[in-house]
């Protein structure tokens, strides 16, 4: 069972690069341009990781994850904020806001999916 992950950039070149990098890893990719979007979604299914923009229109990603964490049906869920503002302070906004772990983009895609699979305790031998 491929395990499922929610993906949350407004960059469509982003979200798109992103998928692929997490499908070749051998996961299932959902998507979502912005945080409207991505809340309809988890109304749908509950996905295993959510990873998280955090400049997005309206909404953005750490209000997202505030959301993310204060519903039922997704506040255990891993979020991983990925975002060009790798600063300490958005750091730990992120990390207030109830973020698993924070990466700066761009991100390789060899440190993603390891990223991605150690926050799912997935060994790495697995497919």
């Amino acid at each position: 069972m491929k395990k499922q992950i929610l993906v949350v950039d407004d960059e469509i070149g982003a979200l798109t690069l992103i998928g692929i990098m997490l499908e070749r890893g051998g996961f299932n990719v959902l998507k979502a341009k912005d945080a409207n979007t991505a809340l309809a979604v988890l109304d749908q299914s509950t996905p295993d990781l959510i990873i998280l923009d955090v400049m997005m229109p309206g909404m953005n990603g750490i209000e997202l994850c505030r959301v993310i964490r204060e519903r039922n049906d997704t506040h255990q869920v891993p979020v991983l904020i990925l975002s060009a503002r790798g600063d300490a302070e958005s750091i730990m906004r992120g990390i207030e806001a109830g973020a698993n772990d924070y990466l700066p983009k761009p991100i390789l895609h060899h440190d993603l999916v390891a990223k991605v699979r150690l926050m799912l305790g997935d060994e790495v031998g697995e497919s």
